[in-house]
């Protein structure tokens, strides 16, 4: 099946804000690269953990399949991002085994001092570690972006937790980390069915399948957790707190990502508003975590 490659230079706003939007729009796929360089021969990468681009201006491009009507794309875009500087390049990609050369770059990861994720063709560096084993082929969520290794690492230093809800699942990898780093039980939410499945294959893989659960947000039960952790975008993190809150314990933690630095004011606004003691715990260039606790 052929590709749709759509690619955005935008100058006036942070490459987060249009990865974001081109991941919204249906993108399989997201990377950057160096506006100053030549677009034939720009490197196509995510940035690593801990790491945020050099470049003093960006192009982020998305993967579409080959269904997507490029001009309705543009709109889109230029609707959303109001910017007279914004120019799109649309291009047509013969197939490949995408899944193949992502696997080809998806090296182990450390996050925090005890845990690992490693894509199934390699062998853990540490075989004494919490090593996550991950098929990276499944869903997003495998730690190389901000805002998942932001969790990653909170989950590695303070996962101490009985009962988890990862709101937004995607592939699990927050709610099998906190499984295998010793929480007893974790629900797992998300909209998308293939997520669902992704993350009961991937705990499965991880022998954790019997400690996990997964549904969509109506099917939720109606119970509380100890810790909430939910890795979306700021939009539906504010929508959703009045929810969250309900499933929180009083003196429960929860932990947000997803979030841009200028957004963090808002969202936690809204959760300071459901009775959170909310504060900062770290940052990843752009991206910004924030942790709550339930008061009574």
């Amino acid at each position: 099946m052929p590709w749709l490659q759509v690619s955005v230079f935008a100058p006036a706003q942070p490459p987060a804000i249009v990865e974001d939007l081109l991941t919204m729009l249906g993108a399989q796929s997201v990377t950057l690269s160096d506006a100053a360089d030549d677009p034939e021969n720009n490197p196509v990468l995510e940035p690593a953990p801990g790491t945020t681009p050099l470049w003093r201006q960006s192009v982020v491009t998305g993967l579409f399949d080959d269904s997507y009507d490029p001009e309705a794309l543009k709109l889109r875009i230029v609707k959303t991002l109001p910017d007279a500087g914004v120019r799109i390049r649309t291009e047509l990609l013969d197939d490949q085994d995408w899944t193949r050369a992502w696997m080809a770059s998806f090296q182990p990861m450390k996050f925090g001092k005890r845990l690992w994720i490693c894509p199934w063709h390699l062998e853990p560096p540490e075989t004494l570690a919490v090593n996550l084993r991950l098929d990276p082929g499944l869903a997003f969520g495998t730690g190389t972006h901000q805002t998942t290794s932001l969790c990653l690492r909170w989950l590695d230093a303070h996962c101490q937790h009985r009962h988890v809800l990862d709101y937004g699942c995607g592939s699990g990898v927050l709610a099998i980390a906190a499984l295998l780093l010793g929480a007893e039980f974790a629900d797992c939410v998300d909209i998308d069915d293939q997520a669902l499945l992704a993350t009961r294959e991937n705990a499965k893989a991880n022998h954790v399948e019997h400690n996990l659960n997964t549904c969509k947000p109506n099917q939720l039960a109606n119970r509380q957790y100890d810790l909430v952790i939910a890795n979306i975008l700021s939009g539906p993190l504010i929508e959703h707190a009045p929810i969250l809150a309900e499933h929180t314990f009083i003196g429960g933690d929860i932990v947000l990502s997803g979030i841009l630095n200028n957004q963090a004011d808002q969202v936690r606004d809204a959760y300071t508003r459901q009775n959170f003691d909310m504060h900062t715990i770290e940052t990843d260039g752009d991206w910004i975590l924030l942790h709550g606790v339930k008061q009574g």
